[in-house]
């Protein structure tokens, strides 16, 4: 559980460490293939758009590989021997988690940009709005963090990015096809507001449930059912 008594000045001594960690174990690798090929393909899509402009499914569809590259983040890498030491276990992944968000968050940015530039110079006014847009890519992201965050809690936590990343696009393909919930939860046929403010409600929550994840020591194991003879 980390309680290990911690020296005076161990925060100012270890933080350079950690630092050193973090980066190292980072997967950036997976991170970056994943926000730069859907940025890049948008990217292609834009240039050869004609008199065709960008809409807001392309930018859905093109955020789906960073959403999948954040399942892979939070991961702690050698837990047994980062259990035994001062530092809480839970540093390394919201280190991690930390490092990654403004990459997403750039990839998002970027390629919102890549979809109005798309538009011609006289439609810069009648754009339609990207609130509701930034609410649900804000979503998805997080509650990819989130289920991958309760997957580290298994004894499944070495492929729990390999297993949140299809588990997130199912929730994400349950929430955009599924009759009871895109009604609440795109806009049409829900309102930019009310659509707005759901996807922040499921982030808030994803959010919340990603921390306490994180914050906990403990992995959790399915316990087999006595069978009978």
């Amino acid at each position: 559980m980390n309680h290990v008594q911690r020296p005076p000045r161990f925060w100012r001594q270890a933080v350079p460490g950690l630092a050193r960690h973090i980066t190292t174990t980072m997967p950036w690798v997976t991170l970056l293939a994943g926000c730069a090929s859907g940025t890049v393909v948008l990217a292609v899509m834009a240039h050869f758009a004609g008199h065709s402009p960008l809409n807001q499914d392309n930018v859905r569809v093109t955020f789906l590989p960073a959403v999948g590259a954040l399942a892979f983040v939070p991961h702690v890498h050698f837990r047994p021997v980062v259990q035994t030491t001062a530092v809480p276990t839970w540093i390394a992944p919201a280190g991690q988690v930390l490092l990654a968000l403004p990459v997403v968050a750039l990839t998002c940015w970027v390629q919102l940009g890549l979809m109005a530039s798309s538009y011609p110079a006289h439609f810069a006014g009648r754009l339609p709005a990207v609130y509701p847009l930034v609410a649900q890519l804000t979503g998805w992201s997080l509650l990819a963090l989130s289920i991958a965050t309760c997957c580290e809690r298994t004894c499944y936590a070495a492929l729990s990015g390999a297993i949140a990343a299809p588990v997130t696009f199912v929730a994400i393909a349950a929430a955009s096809f599924l009759p009871p919930l895109d009604r609440h939860l795109l806009s049409p046929p829900e309102s930019a507001r009310a659509a707005t403010i759901a996807w922040y409600s499921i982030a808030a929550a994803a959010g919340a449930l990603a921390i306490l994840a994180i914050r906990d020591q403990w992995h959790r194991y399915i316990r087999r059912l006595h069978r009978w003879i």
